[in-house]
């Protein structure tokens, strides 16, 4: 069990900081018509989770730390589900209602189709 939870936390330290520096990133370079920066690394993160569950059903022998310290840990730091929610409340709350409709229709479609997309890439 200790080794699953240092996997864990390693990977959720990785995952945050990640999630910090490329919203950050975005944020400072694209233009900031809504929250691209949580909806970017939302989109990446169900992109790699989609591929790790792939990748996982291919190889079962991967021990269950590596895949705890990947999904949990990695891509549950990475993704920012509680900032897109934060983020959607604030859009309408600001009187952008069609933004904030339109944020969570790209974050939760274009969501699925990345992950769809990821675990596509492990059957090539």
């Amino acid at each position: 069990m200790i080794p699953t939870l240092i996997a864990v936390s390693l990977g959720g330290v990785v995952g945050t900081l990640l999630r910090f520096f490329t919203a950050t990133y975005i944020n400072a370079n694209w233009p900031r018509l809504f929250y691209t920066g949580t909806l970017a690394v939302n989109i990446i993160g169900c992109l790699i989770i989609g591929y790790l569950y792939g990748l996982f059903m291919i190889r079962p022998d991967i021990p269950v730390e590596v895949r705890s310290g990947l999904m949990v840990g990695f891509v549950g730091g990475l993704t920012t589900f509680s900032s897109f929610s934060l983020d959607t409340v604030r859009l309408l709350e600001s009187g952008q209602g069609l933004v904030a409709m339109g944020y969570c229709a790209v974050s939760v479609f274009g969501g699925l189709l990345a992950t769809w997309a990821g675990l596509a890439l492990t059957k090539i």
